[in-house]
C-alpha cells in the first residue's frame, strides 16, 4: 500500500507536510486553512481542505491547540507521587505548562486509556501502556520519558546514563572498590546495566543484589560499595549502615541515582547520579509541539546525568 507521497510501505496517517505538498502552499497556509483563520483567499481555504479530505488528515487536538487557545490540556503521566523523583518532576511540568497557557491532568501509567479523548497529549511513563491504542489513540501526540523500548510514532525523552555511570564507578574505584553490589530489579535494567557494565570494564566483577536488599542481607558479601537503585533505597541503606554501626564511607560506600535535593540533607550526604528534571520537562513540552505539527526528523532528545560526589563515598 502507498502512502499519500506515493512511498511503498505501511500505511500512516496524514500529515500537514502532506497537505501542504498536495495542496501546493506552506504549513502556514495549511494551519490557517484547517483553524478557518484569517489571511488566505477563500479558493486557497478550499484547495487546502480539498487536499485534507482527500488524504484524510485530522489534525491533533493539541495542534489545534496551540491556535486556538482555548483547547490545550496535557496528560501527564507519573508514578507514585509519595516518591519526591516523580513529584518534582511532576511539579515542574505542571510549572513549564502553565507557562505556556497549557491545562494539565495527571493519571498513573496503566491509565493512560482514560486520558485517550479527553486530552490534547500525552506526557510521561507510559511503559508499555500504548502498545494497542485505542479509539483516537493514533494522532494523539505522545512523548515518553526514558521508555524501556522505542514506539513508532512516539517522541521520546533519554535519559542518558553512561558517561554519568562511568564517572562514579572510576570515583568508587580511585577509592579503593574493589567489591561493589549492584542493586536493581528483576530482570536488570539500564541503569543496574550500565554500572555493571562499567565495573566489568575495569576489571572488577560487581555483585547482583534485589534493590530492595538490606543491610542485614547483604552484609555477608562483605562489600565496600553499594550502588541502591535510586536515592530513597540509598537513604534507606544509609539508615541500615547506622543502626549496625557501619562506617560510611570508611567501610562502605553508597551511591544513589536520582539526584534528589533532599539528599544534600541526610547524613552523610549521599553521593549520587543526579538528573536536570527542569532539563527533562522542557524537552518532552517542546516534543509535544513539534509531534503536534507534524515535522519531520527523529522526535528524540538525550538528557544527560552527571555525577555528584559527596560525603557517602
Amino acid at each position: 500500500m502507498s502512502g499519500p507521497t506515493g512511498t511503498p510501505g505501511p500505511a500512516r496517517a496524514a500529515t500537514i507536510v502532506d497537505v501542504a505538498r498536495a495542496a501546493g502552499v506552506s504549513r502556514q497556509t495549511v494551519t490557517r486553512a484547517v483553524n478557518d483563520m484569517a489571511g488566505i483567499s477563500a479558493a486557497t481555504r478550499e484547495r487546502v481542505l480539498a487536499a485534507a479530505r482527500e488524504l484524510n488528515y485530522h489534525p491533533s487536538r493539541f495542534g489545534r491547540g496551540l491556535v486556538k487557545p482555548s483547547a490545550r490540556t496535557l496528560g501527564l503521566l507519573v508514578g507514585d507521587l509519595t516518591n519526591p523523583y516523580y513529584a518534582d518532576l511532576a511539579s515542574t511540568v505542571l510549572r513549564l505548562a502553565a507557562d505556556r497557557g497549557w491545562n494539565v491532568v495527571m493519571a498513573e501509567p496503566g491509565s493512560v486509556a482514560d486520558l485517550v479523548g479527553g486530552a490534547d497529549a500525552v506526557v510521561g511513563f507510559t511503559g508499555l501502556a500504548l502498545d494497542r491504542p485505542g479509539p483516537g489513540a493514533p494522532n494523539l501526540p505522545v512523548v515518553e520519558i526514558d521508555p524501556p523500548r522505542v514506539q513508532p510514532g512516539h517522541g521520546r525523552v533519554e535519559l542518558e546514563r553512561a558517561t554519568a555511570t562511568g564517572d562514579a564507578v572510576r570515583h568508587l574505584l580511585g577509592r579503593g572498590v574493589r567489591r561493589p553490589v549492584v542493586m536493581d530489579l528483576p530482570g536488570s535494567t539500564s541503569r543496574g546495566r550500565a554500572f555493571t557494565a562499567a565495573f566489568r570494564a575495569a576489571g572488577v566483577e560487581p555483585v547482583a543484589a534485589p534493590r530492595e536488599a538490606g543491610w542485614a542481607d547483604l552484609r555477608d558479601l562483605d562489600p565496600d560499595a553499594l550502588v541502591a537503585f535510586n536515592d530513597l533505597d540509598g537513604f534507606r541503606l544509609l539508615r541500615d549502615l547506622a543502626r549496625d554501626g557501619v562506617g560510611v564511607p570508611e567501610r562502605v560506600k553508597v551511591v544513589g541515582v536520582d539526584g534528589l535535593a533532599v539528599g544534600e540533607f541526610v547524613t552523610p550526604r549521599l553521593s549520587t547520579l543526579a538528573i536536570d528534571l527542569a532539563e527533562v520537562a522542557r524537552a518532552a513540552l517542546d516534543l509535544v509541539v513539534e509531534l503536534s505539527e507534524r515535522r519531520a526528523g527523529d522526535p528524540v532528545r538525550v538528557v544527560p546525568h552527571r555525577f555528584v560526589a559527596r560525603d557517602s563515598t
